[in-house]
C-alpha cells in the first residue's frame, strides 16, 4: 500500500475506494466491504493522483453505483445523520454549464435526496465551488423548484489540478473543505441546518459516484479524474480533515 493509502486507512473510514479505472468493480478497503460497480460507459484508466499513480477518468455517461439494499451503512439519516465524504479528484473542463455530482445518496427524480458532494451548483451566487448538499425532506426546498440546502465554499475548484475535497455534516451544520482547510464563506460555509437527514428506507436512493438521478435519468455528470473516495459515519473535525492526504 502507498503511504497516502495507509494515511486514510489509519482514520478508520467506513468505506475507502481507490480508483485505477481497471475492471468494473472497485472494492472498499474500509470497514464496510461495499464494492462500487461501473455503470454506463465504463470509466477509463488514467495516470495520476495520490494513490499509486492510478485513477479513473469519468465523463458523460460513466458512473459508479451501489444498490441501496447492498449498502445500508451508507444510509445516513434520522438519528444517524452525521457523515464525512472525502474525494481526491481533478476537475476537467465541461462543455456546458451543469452541476457535477461527485458522490452521495441523492435521487431527485424520486424525491429521495439525502446527502451528496457536488461541484458547480450554481445556486446562492455560486459557480465553480465545492458543495455539501443535504436534505431533510427528500424533495425541493420549500418555495423553490430544487433543493437549495447546501454548504458552498468560496474558492472555485481549479481545473486540471488535483484537489482534496471533503464535506461533513454533524447534525447541526454542513461544511466544505478544500485541500484540508475549511473554505469559509459567510452564511454559507459552514451552513447551519440542524435537521436529521431524509431516508426513504430500504427503497431509497442508491449510492452513486460521478452522477445522480434527476429528471427521470442519470445526469449531473462529473467530468474529471477520481483517485480516491472515503466515507465516514461521523463528521471529522477540522484537524482530522487537515491530516488527510492533500495536494
Amino acid at each position: 500500500m502507498t503511504d497516502p493509502t495507509r494515511q486514510v486507512l489509519s482514520t478508520a473510514p467506513l468505506c475507502f475506494w481507490r480508483f485505477d479505472g481497471a475492471g468494473d468493480c472497485v472494492p472498499s478497503l474500509g470497514a464496510a466491504p461495499y464494492a462500487l460497480r461501473a455503470q454506463g460507459e465504463p470509466p477509463r484508466a488514467a495516470e495520476g493522483g495520490p494513490f499509486g499513480g492510478k485513477c479513473a477518468e469519468l465523463g458523460e455517461g460513466s458512473w459508479y453505483a451501489i444498490p441501496r439494499a447492498e449498502c445500508p451503512a451508507l444510509d445516513f439519516s434520522g438519528e444517524r445523520s452525521s457523515f464525512t465524504l472525502a474525494a481526491w479528484l481533478l476537475r476537467n473542463p465541461k462543455s456546458h454549464k451543469e452541476c457535477q455530482a461527485v458522490a452521495g445518496m441523492w435521487n431527485e427524480t424520486r424525491r429521495q435526496r439525502q446527502y451528496a458532494m457536488f461541484l458547480d451548483l450554481w445556486i446562492w451566487d455560486s459557480g465553480e465551488q465545492a458543495a455539501a448538499h443535504v436534505s431533510a425532506t427528500g424533495g425541493p426546498t420549500e418555495g423553490y423548484p430544487y433543493c437549495m440546502d447546501a454548504a458552498i465554499g468560496r474558492a472555485p475548484v481549479p481545473l486540471n489540478a488535483w484537489q482534496a475535497v471533503a464535506i461533513t455534516y454533524d447534525g447541526g451544520a454542513a461544511r466544505v473543505y478544500l485541500n484540508g482547510a475549511l473554505d469559509v464563506r459567510p452564511g454559507r460555509n459552514p451552513f447551519p441546518y440542524g435537521k436529521p437527514l431524509f431516508s426513504a428506507g430500504p427503497g431509497g436512493a442508491d449510492f452513486t459516484v460521478g452522477a445522480v438521478h434527476r429528471g427521470g435519468e442519470m445526469g449531473n455528470w462529473f467530468h474529471g479524474l477520481l483517485g480516491g473516495l472515503a466515507v465516514y459515519d461521523r463528521a471529522l473535525t477540522g484537524a482530522e480533515i487537515a491530516a488527510l492526504p492533500k495536494f
